[in-house]
């Protein structure tokens, strides 16, 4: 269970706390997923193909996944900001080592170490954020951190693909490494002391989902999501490029009419998650598959591009908080462990779906990575309405 610390934190100065969190999500998602908008120029620079380039992302999550249960276990016992201002550092450096990197292995073995911090991050942060709030704004302060998932889908990416067509994409990480001592400072400056409050051992953690048939299936239901969901997107740009000769302008443009469409998808589902998650999983996740079919359909065209990445911006949104839902309402007496488990299924899915759709694309043809997007979400869906229907 997560314990709050309530005490003398004054409610303006924990919520600016929660703003620091907030940003520092920013800065660890973007640097996760900007690969993603950077592929072309990237593998077009180091003379590697756009498979290959894809690793950026792989490496990253299988770290990020596989990593955090025993981060979070091994740090159990460290003050919360401490550990989130090193993740910070490590992060700010690591950046700064992308930038300036002479040779492809050296950027990959960077990217593996970053995806270690970023995973401790994601189950820390959401913690962190609601015990420097009030009791009662708890829930709040939660949803205003994941707030930062669409803005670094909205702001982020795209400006991270302006930063490229203007400067070059080791110019964009060397901006991001400033950025990353910013938010370090922020998180120095404005988050409280926050001694460790969950002292879970490794083995308790590993051992939740073999007596919580519940997670175990919202676990699942994670994997096939984002195998597919992040399969196809991390080849969106070589996809768009490939199918209607998209220049740089227009994949930016595709990029912030995606997010725009994620954060809205983000503000409906915060109305009726509470109320329904099975329903507005089902319903996202209808619509996320109907989105990745409209794109092969009418992706030729700009004006179809933007019709599907609409509908898939908003499902995603959906989907994407009412898993983090599920997740929570499985195992509401072991919140960090739970987000754990859930960091590690995630992140690790990323990575796995990087790596697939990356050898689809170069063995099969970009429009082959689409297609896995489909069936592996439609999988998503039928496993999670098969299961919630067998055990009602």
């Amino acid at each position: 269970m997560v314990t709050r610390t309530e005490s003398a934190h004054s409610t303006l100065k924990g919520w600016a706390g929660v703003a620091a969190i907030t940003a520092s999500l920013f800065v660890f998602l973007t640097t996760e997923l900007m690969p993603v908008g950077l592929l072309t120029p990237v593998s077009s620079s180091l003379g590697i193909s756009v498979g290959v380039a894809g690793l950026m992302v792989t490496l990253y999550g299988v770290s990020a996944g596989l990593g955090v249960p025993f981060i979070v276990a091994w740090t159990r016992r460290i003050n919360r900001r401490v550990l989130l201002s090193t993740l910070l550092a490590i992060l700010a450096v690591g950046n700064l080592i992308t930038a300036l990197a002479p040779s492809y292995p050296l950027v990959l073995a960077t990217r593996l170490v970053m995806g270690f911090a970023n995973g401790a991050f994601w189950a820390i942060g959401v913690g962190m954020a609601m015990r420097i709030v009030p009791d009662r704004h708890a829930n709040r302060a939660a949803a205003v951190v994941m707030s930062g998932i669409s803005v670094a889908t909205v702001l982020g990416m795209p400006l991270g693909t302006i930063l490229e067509s203007l400067t070059g994409w080791q110019t964009t990480f060397l901006i991001w490494s400033g950025l990353s001592v910013l938010v370090f400072l922020a998180v120095v400056v404005l988050v409280p002391s926050l001694p460790s409050a969950n002292a879970v051992s490794v083995r308790e953690v590993f051992g939740l989902p073999r007596v919580n048939a519940r997670l175990r299936s919202v676990l699942i239901t994670v994997v096939l999501f984002v195998l597919g969901h992040f399969g196809v997107y991390t080849f969106i740009r070589p996809f768009l490029e490939g199918t209607s000769s998209a220049s740089p302008t227009f994949i930016t443009v595709c990029l912030i009419v995606f997010g725009a469409g994620g954060a809205a998808g983000n503000f409906i589902a915060g109305y009726f998650v509470a109320r329904n998650v099975l329903a507005s999983f089902t319903v996202g996740a209808v619509a996320l598959v109907a989105s990745l079919v409209l794109l092969l359909l009418v992706g030729h065209g700009r004006v179809g591009v933007m019709i599907a990445l609409v509908l898939w911006g908003l499902s995603y949104g959906i989907v994407q908080l009412s898993q983090l839902t599920m997740t929570q309402r499985s195992a509401p007496d072991t919140f960090e462990a739970a987000m754990s488990l859930n960091t590690l299924a995630y992140n690790t899915s990323i990575a796995l779906g990087a790596l697939f759709a990356g050898l689809l694309a170069d063995n099969a043809g970009i429009t082959s990575v689409v297609w896995f997007g489909v069936v592996l979400t439609a999988a998503s869906l039928l496993f999670t309405v098969g299961t919630r229907r067998a055990t009602s």
